[in-house]
């Protein structure tokens, strides 16, 4: 962890501790305790905890990153009780807002010590019991799935045939390093919008936290990686729209001032970098490669990768003559047809006579092959490049879905030459994702205001791409994933669903 890093944290715990210590003052002068103990982060608490006739060892569990912001207020409650304040209302007061709740019990309501005594002799409502139960189990639930691990559902078919529409996955976060939430004020166990259909977002950014990550480990090439849709900053809020139809798709194509004086496509929202829509994909470029795509199949550093074992690609299939082919029929030779199959005839559709596409695993094909059926199987190669579709969205890179590249991987540390090619490939690297401004003028690149030939990056960046690679909206269509997007790594489907359990998926690791 940067020592920056640790200043920060711990400069949140003394904070905590110390801010509320006006009004603690005349409190420890009430208990009979000299004041200025009150004025001293840590030591304050340790003479709290003694008043209260409290464990001791909790102070130093305030040293804890992060965990230590949750004790503090736990402290805080103890010390109010003390007090004679046992409310509801005075518990959340002093946890949330210790700083304005100390001096005003201090000075408005002036309570009398009454010693920790009184408090073992009072006695909570059921209710309350219940409701501090309640408390404790969130705030340990936000603390596992901020720091530990996050259950996730596959929303799409953009990773079959490895990971299917209805898997239920534990995502692990010590994978890549626990990140620390950039909006920490948000309402636990949701994303970015209220549940129930709500368009109110579920966070505020009246508190802001800058990318930090505790002890980061780097995205290991082939590894199944949850992160959030770098081109997901801005979004059309309606159903339909969000992240499967990208605001910056119709910008390209129709202009921004159009879309946003076109009602159909509004309300337009905003999202800073943790709360855009999760996105899984494998990784299949690291900071410093190149990577280039020839026919469908990828090659790092000029050497050809090997696809994931359940990785679907299409396939032209010419049958024999009066041979045709149904989806029934393929799924009895053992060739998988899953929800983005059945809902379409995309991925299996008549060409000429007795010619189909069709989605299908290495040993899927091979199983086709062996079948007698076929006269030829070859990859369906997709050629058509589209300078408003494909990253990076310009007429220099005449590139495709299955034929793209040479692109290198930017890396932290490492410098380029800004010249007409490579400015639309990182620009928004640099832009947006490293916060400069950063514009072309006359021929000369500008970054902050002054005039540059070469940018040395700040972050590390990945290439995420779908196993299923003709169904997925991946780094071909919107360029690089900076290592501030890295949610963490898919690890376990703990249940699959699909009109009934997928039995034989339960407690699989994720490969």
């Amino acid at each position: 962890m940067p020592i920056q890093h640790i200043f920060i944290v711990y400069l949140v715990s003394t904070l905590i501790v110390f801010l509320p210590s006006f009004g603690l003052a005349p409190l420890f002068v009430k208990a009979g305790v000299p004041a200025w103990k009150a004025y001293v982060p840590f030591y304050n608490t340790w003479v709290m905890q003694g008043l209260c006739h409290r464990p001791k060892h909790w102070v130093f569990w305030q040293f804890i990153p992060v965990i230590g912001w949750f004790i503090s207020p736990g402290i805080f409650i103890e010390f109010a009780k003390v007090f004679g304040q046992f409310s509801l209302r005075s518990h959340t007061a002093a946890a949330l807002f210790a700083p304005f709740y100390f001096p005003y019990l201090s000075m408005k309501v002036q309570p009398a010590y009454v010693g920790p005594d009184a408090v073992k002799n009072y006695k909570k409502a059921n209710w309350r019991e219940w409701v501090d139960a309640g408390i404790f189990a969130v705030v340990a639930a936000t603390l596992i799935r901020t720091f530990i691990f996050e259950a996730y559902t596959i929303p799409s078919g953009s990773m079959e045939k490895s990971l299917l529409i209805n898997d239920f996955l534990f995502v692990s976060k010590f994978s890549y390093g626990p990140r620390i939430p950039n909006t920490p004020l948000s309402v636990p166990f949701v994303h970015n919008y209220l549940p129930f259909g709500s368009s109110r977002k579920s966070y505020t950014e009246l508190v802001k936290v800058p990318y930090i990550r505790w002890f980061a480990t780097p995205v290991k090439r082939g590894d199944a990686v949850v992160f959030n849709f770098p081109a997901g900053d801005t979004v059309i809020h309606k159903a339909g729209y969000e992240s499967a139809q990208p605001y910056y798709d119709f910008v390209r194509s129709m202009g921004r001032d159009a879309v946003w004086q076109d009602p159909e496509l509004n309300p337009i929202v905003s999202h800073p970098a943790d709360k855009t829509d999760n996105y899984i994909k494998r990784c299949v470029a690291v900071a410093g490669d190149t990577l280039q795509i020839i026919n469908g199949d990828v090659y790092i550093n000029s050497q050809r990768q090997e696809a994931p074992e359940n990785s679907g690609r299409q396939y032209l299939v010419q049958m024999k003559p009066n041979r045709s082919l149904d989806k029934d029929g393929l799924e009895e030779m053992g060739i998988a047809i899953y929800e983005t199959e059945r809902s379409s005839d995309f991925n299996l559709s008549g060409i000429q006579p007795y010619q189909y596409v069709i989605n299908m695993t290495l040993t899927e094909k091979e199983k086709l092959v062996k079948s007698g059926f076929t006269e030829k199987v070859d990859p369906y190669i997709d050629n058509q490049a589209s300078a408003s579709r494909i990253f990076p969205y310009d007429t220099l890179h005449k590139w495709s879905v299955d034929n793209y590249g040479k692109i290198w991987i930017p890396k932290k540390g490492e410098t380029i030459d800004l010249n007409e090619t490579s400015f639309s490939v990182y620009e928004r690297a640099i832009r947006v994702y490293e916060k400069n401004d950063f514009y072309r003028k006359d021929g000369q690149y500008y970054l902050n205001g002054k005039a540059i030939t070469r940018y040395t990056f700040k972050m590390d960046y990945y290439w995420m791409m779908g196993d299923n690679r003709h169904g997925s909206q991946d780094s071909r269509f919107w360029g690089f994933v900076p290592e501030d997007r890295i949610v963490g790594k898919a690890w376990l489907i703990w249940f699959s669903w699909d009109g009934g359990p997928r039995w034989k998926r339960l407690f699989r690791t994720v490969k």
